[in-house]
């Protein structure tokens, strides 16, 4: 810490000492020019010892205070005193020359820095008079009048003499502060300021040339031994080309270098001092008050006005220059501000362009359109070049124009800043079309009107939209009342196929146990039975319950197959029409369904038509224009159309017509299911159904089914062995079932296609009597069952630990069906022997099942064997 201080210490004290080191040689170097100076005034010679011409100290003191301060006083004491000690003057002699000089100087600076900028006196005009008055009074005033009274004190004048001595001395200190104080100060800037090469060349040349001048109008030489005295016959009044001084002078005050005409003047000046000081014309020795006078009005003529004009120029000049640097400052801050607009510019015309939903476009004060974007472009259709310039009313419909609707939008918007606007508007083309959006006023800082804003979207499929929400609205509730109908009708024909199984399958036995002679009771029930089959599947068809096994199929090929069962469900007076063309119409669908649909229309066209009439049938492909089941709109269709020439249906009865039960016929002629049935199909194939009708003229029913064009048709074979094939040994099936009668009509089907089974009555009961051994070799299984596994949750874990063990599952109605894999064989109820037959021989040959490794169930099971 000690040490610190001390280190701190030595380094303050090191400062000091170089500071007071730097500060003494300054004084003496100021000291030594300044004493110089002064002695230098006393070797000119003069007419008496108190007539000296110029006195330069003064104006030097004044020069050296305004550039150093106060500081400098001890420098300009030793100057002003040092020639008077050399003289051997007293010392009221010594003090009243430093005494005055230094308080001259004083009393000058602080004036000039109160009132003319220090310093900087010299810059301009208006500060060069206030330095030349200054250096008249009371600069000189009181250094004149303070050396006179320390020279009358020291009895060196007479009070009677002292008078024109001040007058004297008064004028030799004025003129000396005129020429030298202004030519220390701009020189001594200039080092600070560092004056440019050309202004020092300027400077010299002027210098120089004002040399020559003053050399010719009052140098002695002219008349002595060094120039001939010649030169004196032509010019005997030589010292009026002095006048010729005011050429240099006043080009280096046009040019505003000021540190050149300060210069000039002190040599122009000095020259008039040498010519002054041997009494040249035009000071004469006889008169030397009048030369004293001739020699200030020369100083104050070739200093003060030629240096308040280099003043008025360079200030000229140095506004200027700053002007022109604003200029090129502000030159420089438009182009900066231009790069940021034309940036902006971009930025806003790069995001109006990347707003695809809006058009969006300027407008100006009297509704011309001034830019365009492209998404106005895509939605209007004019191109820029053609819009722009045009007024916006362009846009509105004819009627609207004359009723002055453009006009009334901009007024709003002036008004209220913002105006909504919903309406039609007219395309380039001239095709409507509607449009939401706003008008917007467009103020600059002030708030004055400079445009609009329009900003505009295509609204047309909007609106549409709403047009087709309320028919999408009555439609929805057309199928929510047929979801509904469905539903019902759906759970009806589940428990009705069930009793139709035990009614069908018992008819069977029947046939086969019961005297021959009552084959027409045995008949009549299996009629009815077929029929009620018949009249359920319709059902789930209209409800899109029924389980369907969609193929591929040629719609060309299977309606000309089918041209034979058409035509016998009409009568002989209906002419029937095809116009299918050529080529294949491929679709996927249950082509039972698809038969039973066409069948359907059929029947109910001949019996629209009791006189006869003409029906007629054609396959056209389409392209529809909205989404129909999970098809995206843009996709290709075939639509058959059954057109029949029949009594038409009233337009308050059309849209009930596929609704089930509903009929126009008569009772007992109809149940009102056919064409429910054909709603049904067609939906769950994936497509749709329409009907258009007018009494008196006829019906058209469209029904729509997805192409398939690029799936391959399925074949299928049908061998006449496999309907007819029995197993030389009899195998086993397990019947899954939770009713038991239908179980036991479903059992008496396999044993009389040679098969023995077994019956469970829950899923859960079925996998048990498998993992204890039991040979199987074909599962059959209904899919509702209670419990925790149904039908297919069976056939799922049979796969898993049986893979090689054959699974079929039958329904009369279930949604559980829907998640049943593509490959699960799955049989409608009711059901015959033949249905029964045919699905065993679609499954695998018995025999190959024996290698599926599920052993033979042994004879002491507990399992229901049928005999």
């Amino acid at each position: 810490m000690e040490r610190a201080r001390f280190d701190q210490a030595k380094s303050f004290a090191f400062g000091d000492a170089r500071s007071a080191a730097t500060y003494s040689v300054e004084i003496l170097i100021v000291a030594a020019i300044y004493g110089g100076l002064a002695e230098s005034a006393r070797f000119l010679p003069a007419i008496n010892p108190t007539a000296t011409p110029l006195w330069p100290p003064t104006g030097l003191a004044l020069a050296l205070v305004l550039l150093r301060g106060y500081r400098i006083w001890p420098a300009i004491l030793v100057g002003a005193v040092s020639p008077y000690l050399m003289a051997d003057r007293s010392l009221l002699e010594l003090g009243s020359v430093g005494i005055g000089t230094l308080l001259a100087a004083f009393a000058g600076t602080w004036l000039i820095s109160r009132w003319s900028n220090g310093h900087q006196t010299f810059g301009t005009p208006s500060g060069i008079a206030k330095f030349a008055i200054i250096s008249f009074v009371p600069t000189t005033v009181m250094s004149s009048t303070i050396v006179l009274a320390g020279f009358i004190l020291a009895d060196k004048l007479s009070f009677s003499d002292s008078v024109v001595t001040w007058l004297t001395w008064w004028l030799a200190d004025a003129a000396g502060t005129l020429v030298i104080a202004p030519v220390v100060v701009l020189w001594a800037m200039a080092r600070l300021r560092r004056a440019s090469k050309w202004e020092l060349s300027e400077s010299i040349a002027v210098s120089a040339l004002v040399s020559i001048i003053g050399i010719i109008a009052y140098s002695p030489l002219i008349g002595g031994d060094l120039i001939s005295n010649d030169l004196n016959l032509p010019l005997p009044h030589r010292s009026l080309l002095g006048f010729l001084v005011l050429l240099p002078l006043m080009w280096a005050g046009l040019r505003g270098n000021r540190y050149g005409v300060a210069t000039a003047a002190l040599i122009f000046l000095s020259m008039a001092v040498w010519g002054f000081s041997v009494g040249n014309d035009p000071f004469p020795k006889a008169d030397l008050d009048g030369s004293l006078l001739a020699l200030l009005v020369l100083s104050l003529s070739v200093s003060v006005p030629p240096l308040a004009l280099a003043a008025a120029i360079a200030t000229r000049q140095d506004i200027e220059a700053h002007l022109l640097s604003l200029q090129d400052e502000l030159s420089r801050q438009i182009e900066r501000k231009n790069l940021a607009l034309d940036s902006v510019r971009r930025h806003f015309q790069v995001l109006i362009e990347g707003v695809v939903d809006y058009a969006i476009f300027a407008l100006d004060k009297e509704g011309h359109v001034t830019s365009w974007n492209s998404t106005a472009q895509k939605i209007i259709g004019y191109t820029p070049e053609e819009i722009i310039g045009k007024h916006f009313g362009i846009f509105y419909r004819p009627d609207e124009r004359r009723a002055g609707s453009p006009t009334r939008a901009l007024e709003s918007a002036i008004q209220e800043g913002k105006h909504d606007v919903e309406g039609w508007r007219i395309r380039k083309n001239g095709t409507p079309f509607f449009i939401t959006g706003s008008v917007s006023a467009s103020r600059d800082g002030a708030g004055v009107l400079i445009g609009f804003i329009n900003i505009l979207r295509d609204a047309t499929e909007r609106r549409d939209a709403e047009e087709k929400l309320v028919q999408a609205r009555e439609q929805l509730a057309m199928s929510q009342k047929m979801e509904a109908i469905g539903k019902l009708t759906g759970g009806i024909a589940h428990d009705f196929n069930n009793l139709l199984m035990i009614i069908g399958g018992s008819a069977q036995i029947f046939a086969r146990l019961l005297d021959p002679k009552l084959p027409k009771a045995i008949e009549a029930i299996q009629t009815a039975a077929k029929r009620g089959e018949s009249l359920t599947r319709q059902l789930l068809t209209f409800s899109r319950h029924q389980h369907l096994s969609p193929t591929i199929v040629d719609l060309n090929e299977a309606i000309k197959n089918m041209r034979t069962m058409i035509e016998s469900s009409l009568r002989g007076n209906i002419v029937y029409n095809e116009n299918i063309g050529e080529g294949i119409l491929r679709v996927k669908v249950d082509l039972a369904e698809l038969e039973l649909a066409i069948v359907n229309i059929a029947v109910n066209a001949r019996d629209a038509m009791p006189n006869g009439g003409t029906f007629s049938l054609s396959v056209n492909a389409v392209t529809v224009d909205h989404e129909i089941g999970d098809n995206r709109r843009g996709d290709t269709f075939f639509a058959m159309a059954f057109s029949d020439t029949g009594t038409g249906i009233p337009p308050n009865l059309l849209s009930k017509m596929f609704d089930p039960f509903f009929t126009t016929k008569e009772v007992g002629k109809g149940t009102g299911l056919g064409l429910s049935q054909v709603y049904g199909f067609a939906h769950q194939a994936g497509g749709t159904v329409t009907a258009d009708s007018t009494v008196g003229e006829g019906t058209t029913i469209t029904v729509y089914l997805p192409s398939c064009a690029d799936e391959k048709i399925t074949s299928k074979e049908h061998s006449s062995a496999r309907a007819k094939s029995r197993q030389p040994q009899r195998q086993t099936v397990l019947v899954v079932d939770d009713s038991a009668d239908v179980a036991d009509v479903t059992s008496s089907l396999f044993e009389h296609l040679g098969y023995e089974t077994i019956y469970r009555d829950s899923a859960e009961a079925a996998l048990k009597l498998l993992e204890t051994g039991t040979r199987i070799d074909l599962v059959f299984s209904d899919i509702v069952m209670p419990g925790t596994i149904d039908g297919v949750g069976l056939a799922r874990e049979i796969r898993s630990r049986y893979p090689h063990l054959p699974i079929a599952l039958t329904t009369g109605y279930s949604d559980a069906a829907k998640a049943a894999p593509p490959n699960l064989r799955i049989l409608r109820k009711p059901f015959d022997t033949e249905a029964l037959r045919d699905l065993i021989q679609d499954l695998a040959p018995p025999r190959s099942m024996r290698s599926s490794g599920v052993p033979l169930a042994s004879s002491t099971t507990d399992a229901l064997r049928r005999s």
